[in-house]
């Protein structure tokens, strides 16, 4: 039932529960509900996320596979309406017997892409036109897609020295720049570091899509520092490079501050000064296209013809005899920068030449991020995704009336104030563990002195390059920055990816057969949608923060709490990233993937540790990404990052997964319960964990690892973990903290005949992994520890009394989440009385708060806003999952009318 804001009223307990007598004969115990699918031989079809773009520079796209179907050396095919169309595939993970679990395909640039494709086994059709070629010199390599050559140098300051279109050099000299001062206001010394590449690695060689890897540091003043990843990405019958750029902070935040940091290159620039020109992206399709010597609105019309020609990007015929003599006077502007300093303001400027004062030129809200400059005879357009969601960013070129124009890509502006990542109070006084504490009580924040630090945390920044043979006219620029800002992107359909199970058992396709129903699917879509309009509302942009939601609302102020302590950004708290994932997988919806996919890049590379004494772990939620003292795996773990990889074969999210794969090693040093009241020590053990926040992380990260490349070590962790909880005496009960041994994956019962549980540890991912790790060894006694932990975690007192000899002392916290756990013990045991009750706790005790909007105006606010007054991403998140999962194991118990 829709509220007139257009969210969704919240559903009762009537809407669930019409009787409590259900019918004996139960479709339990079987696989979640799925809509058939296609066999192996037949395919799957995939389809992109927001329609059929009018063209492509190339693209990649993950596909899953049932178990046991294809061999793992399958060769396959890419057909479109008019049959086979050229496509490069290679394994991405695998199934325990080696079968092939997901494969990755790329296709190449083309100007007529099928709105729809299948995928199937078979032998792939050899590219009839342009192929990507790779020669390798004793110095360089040298790309080739069909349309450009590349040079891209093994080692030195540039990371591109040409790219060549038609014969002649379009780009030169792509390297890093990045500027440095030594205070955040009123610096009295700024330091210039260029890009010095170390080591350049083919990682792909194909006819269709080939990456290079270059990997480096900044240098500048006799210092090395800001260590740099960079990938090339080249797809045949492309104009265009996509790079990927990763950098991590290894600075000390007290000394050095960011003033910028970007990437710059070359433009040789040959034709006339009027025949020269400068264009930017705005919003909404809009550009702004200039001359560098404008003809327009001039004493002395130089015809109209030159006019057309000029405002069209082309090579202007002769001007008027009354204009030839004058040209001269007419000024050249060499100098324009965009600049998005606000996600909410962008501004124009442009200048004759250095020296010479800066005239504002245009004003906007939020541009593209796309820019050209060159000739009649060609150029360069280039951009940045996410501009202006991941502000302050810039577009600067320079001397474009000399006959090098230099442009920069800045991912940080230097127009903007330098990066401060200063931790943002000084401790307050809190110089021992008790004080620490007592801040814990107040503020919610978990504050350590030194742990709060941005060192090894990391950015990845999206960059294209389009080598073009002409100014493209404005329709086409729009296009270019259209694609940048949302590359096309192809997706298996919904059904073939839940009838594959490649993600477990744990959810279903969208079911609005019956009013109740209709009821958790349409309070499923209001909850997204919500969180969706407060990405916007609150403006959740910046260029540390894009991709991150908050954690707890603040009905007082009218906003979230940002400044309290671990109340403010939510770093994966308690799992939204899964939800945002099942609920992309059941739906297909485009924003959701998107939404998910700006959170796979910021969690993997803000909220987690690259290197220093933190590497492989993650922070909890703070008002500063990295400010909390608690260091943890469940943050950092591949739980949340295997949907987007496997989707799209993204090879930094998989460096990230293989980063994490030691973290088990950090928890000695950086004890994950060193500030919990009344914990045992740690004994003989080299760390103390637990099952969920903890291992179960863990084994989310060498399960990564085994199906990409079938390791035996991160195997043979996860089956000695499995064997070791299951063989404890009361299983999962002894598992809230166990002796951890990093070399061998050993765990040990440390409470011996007591029993203990926690209400967060089923809450980032454990519930996820073991449907998976379960269904993939088929381990029985490991099966039936999880399933005991799941009746009896929300089982009333004398029903734990009764099976575990005391209760386990976890609060009834997250009761509502827990109900998963009983629906999936209900659903294996086949047990309708366990069923009835899991959807009782789903439901809850008392009446529900509805799920709608209030509209709060001015002056009670900065501006008019629609809040939820009790929003809480921990519950939010948890309902989710609770809610898909329930659907999906017990749904069929849900009354019908």
């Amino acid at each position: 039932m829709a509220d007139t804001d257009g969210t969704t009223r919240g559903f009762t307990r009537r809407d669930f529960f019409r009787a409590t007598t259900l019918a004996a004969a139960l479709p339990l115990g079987r696989a979640a509900p799925a809509a058939p699918v296609a066999g192996p031989a037949d395919g799957a079809r995939v389809a992109w996320l927001e329609g059929r773009p009018a063209r492509i520079g190339g693209t990649t796209f993950g596909v899953p596979w049932p178990r046991g179907a294809l061999r793992k050396d399958q060769a396959f095919v890419v057909e479109g309406a008019s049959g086979p169309v050229p496509a490069q595939s290679w394994p991405l993970a695998y199934w325990p017997d080696g079968s092939l679990k997901w494969t990755a395909h790329a296709l190449g640039a083309t100007d007529k892409p099928d709105a729809a494709l299948r995928v199937r086994p078979g032998t792939s059709r050899a590219p009839a036109g342009g192929v990507v070629t790779v020669r390798r010199d004793a110095d360089s390599h040298v790309v080739g897609t069909g349309v450009v050559d590349c040079v891209v140098p093994s080692r030195g300051p540039v990371l591109v020295h040409s790219v060549r279109r038609g014969g002649r050099d379009v780009l030169r000299n792509v390297r890093l720049v990045a500027l440095c001062d030594d205070a955040p206001e009123g610096s009295t010394r700024r330091t210039e570091f260029e890009s010095v590449v170390q080591t350049a690695t083919l990682e792909q060689e194909g006819p269709i899509r080939s990456v290079l890897r270059l990997d480096g540091k900044h240098r500048g003043a006799g210092r090395d520092w800001l260590p740099f990843t960079v990938r090339l990405y080249f797809y045949a019958g492309a104009a265009s490079v996509r790079i990927m750029h990763t950098f991590v902070f290894d600075g000390d935040e007290q000394r050095h501050f960011i003033r910028g940091i970007g990437l710059a290159f070359d433009v040789p620039m040959h034709d006339e000064l009027h025949d020269r020109h400068v264009r930017f992206a705005g919003a909404d399709g809009g550009v702004w296209a200039e001359g560098v010597r404008n003809l327009t609105g001039l004493r002395r019309d130089p015809g109209a013809a030159a006019r057309r020609a000029q405002l069209a990007g082309e090579r202007c015929p002769p001007v008027s005899d009354e204009v030839r003599p004058l040209l001269h006077l007419v000024p050249a502007w060499g100098d324009v920068s965009l600049s998005q300093l606000s996600a909410d303001s962008f501004r124009i400027r442009k200048r004759t030449k250095a020296g010479c004062g800066w005239v504002d030129a245009a004003w906007g809200g939020r541009a593209a991020g796309c820019g050209y400059v060159g000739g009649a005879s060609g150029g360069v357009a280039f951009g940045l995704r996410d501009f202006w969601q991941r502000h302050p960013t810039q577009l600067d070129i320079r001397d474009a009336h000399a006959d090098t124009a230099r442009a920069t890509v800045w991912m940080w502006s230097p127009d903007a104030p330098a990066m401060d990542l200063r931790f943002y109070h000084d401790g307050m006084g809190m110089d021992t563990h008790a004080q620490e504490l007592q801040g814990l009580q107040i503020t919610y924040e978990d504050y350590e002195r030194g742990y709060g630090t941005p060192a090894g945390v990391a950015r990845s920044s999206e960059i294209t390059l389009w080598a073009c043979d002409a100014t493209p006219p404005r329709e086409r620029f729009a296009q270019f920055a259209r694609d940048l800002q949302t590359p096309p992107q192809l997706a298996p359909a919904p059904t073939h990816l839940l009838a594959t199970a490649v993600f477990g058992t744990l959810w279903s396709l969208p079911d609005r057969s019956t009013p109740a129903r209709a009821a958790i699917e349409d309070e499923l879509d209001a909850r997204f949608d919500f969180y969706r309009r407060e990405v916007e509302q609150r403006r959740w942009y910046g260029f540390w923060d894009y991709g991150d939601i908050r954690h707890t609302y603040d009905a007082d102020r009218h906003d979230w709490r940002y400044d309290v302590g671990g109340f403010a950004w939510d770093n994966s708290e308690l799992s939204p990233d899964l939800w945002l994932w099942y609920t992309f997988l059941r739906t297909g919806r485009a924003d959701v993937f998107r939404m998910g996919e700006a959170m796979v890049r910021h969690t993997s590379e803000v909220d987690t540790y690259h290197l220093g004494p933190f590497a492989g772990l993650g922070s909890r939620h703070n008002v500063q990404h990295w400010g909390c003292s608690a260091k943890q795996a469940r943050i950092s773990t591949a739980v949340y990052r295997r949907y987007y990889y496997y989707l799209t074969g993204d090879e930094r999210i998989g460096d990230v997964m293989r980063e994490v794969l030691d973290a088990d090693r950090k928890l000695d040093a950086v004890d994950p319960v060193r500030k919990l009241p009344n914990v045992p020590p740690k004994g003989p053990y080299p760390a103390r964990i637990s099952f969920g926040t903890d291992w179960a992380s863990l084994a989310a990260n060498w399960l990564a690892e085994w199906e990409r490349s079938g390791s035996p070590r991160c195997r043979d962790k996860i089956l000695t973990g499995m064997r070791d909880i299951a063989a404890m005496p009361h299983g999962f009960f002894n598992g809230d903290r166990m002796g951890y041994e990093p070399d061998t994956g050993h765990l040990h019962d440390m409470i011996g005949a007591d029993v203990k549980a926690s209400h967060l540890n089923a809450v980032f991912g454990a519930v996820e992994i073991f449907d998976e790790l379960i269904r993939l060894t088929g381990y029985a006694a490991f099966e039936r520890a999880w399933l005991d932990y799941c009746e009896l975690f929300n089982a009333p007192v004398d029903e734990q009394r009764r099976r575990l000899g005391a209760p386990h002392g976890a609060t009834h916290a997250l009761y509502a989440a827990h109900s998963r756990l009983t629906a999936y013990a209900a659903w294996k045991r086949r047990d309708p009385a366990l069923a009835r009750r899991a959807w009782r706790e789903f439901a809850g005790d008392g009446k529900p708060r509805p799920f709608r909007t209030v509209h709060v105006a001015p002056p009670h606010v900065l501006r008019p806003v629609d809040e939820i007054p009790w929003a809480s991403t921990n519950e939010t998140a948890q309902w989710g999952l609770a809610a898909i999962q329930n659907l999906a194991l017990i749904g069929d118990l849900l009354p019908r009318t």
